[in-house]
């Protein structure tokens, strides 16, 4: 089983997919960042110094009753908020995130595409008597020793 198991562990394939998911959480804490120290402030900004990060609903008053100044300050009373300005950075950075995969499958599909145009054609090709296959430019069999016409 620990054989097994090793055996499984060591493809190709779970390797790469591993290494995909630690660049996947790095990449996505790079993304957060962007959105939440890049984009929103100057987003905020425009439209009227608003911090999204602070975006919030106070469903119930904590200890300390509220207008609380900052979503950090209304968690600290106890109270239970509705976090929207998080949410809407979460949405940018999954917009952010899933361009991004597009953008990087569509130039891996695109270089697989022309890796696949220019391919070089096979230097083998089937002999017509005995379908053995022969080098392209044969002018006889070796299979069979037939007379093939050349091209």
């Amino acid at each position: 089983m620990i054989k097994e198991f090793r055996d499984f562990v060591m493809k190709g394939n779970v390797v790469d997919m591993a290494v995909g998911i630690i660049i996947g959480a790095a990449f996505t804490s790079v993304v957060n960042s962007l959105v939440a120290d890049i984009l929103m402030p100057p987003i905020g900004l425009l439209l009227g110094k608003v911090d999204f990060t602070n975006l919030f609903l106070v469903l119930r008053e904590g200890k300390v009753t509220g207008p609380y100044s900052s979503l950090a300050s209304a968690k600290a009373s106890g109270a239970v908020t509705f976090n929207y300005g998080v949410f809407v950075n979460a949405i940018i950075s999954f917009i952010i995130v899933a361009f991004a995969v597009f953008v990087l499958i569509r130039n891996i599909n695109r270089l697989k595409r022309r890796q696949e145009a220019a391919a070089e054609p096979p230097a083998i090709k089937e002999c017509p008597y005995c379908l053995s296959p022969i080098p392209l430019n044969a002018v006889r069999c070796a299979h069979c020793t037939s007379q093939l016409k050349t091209l």
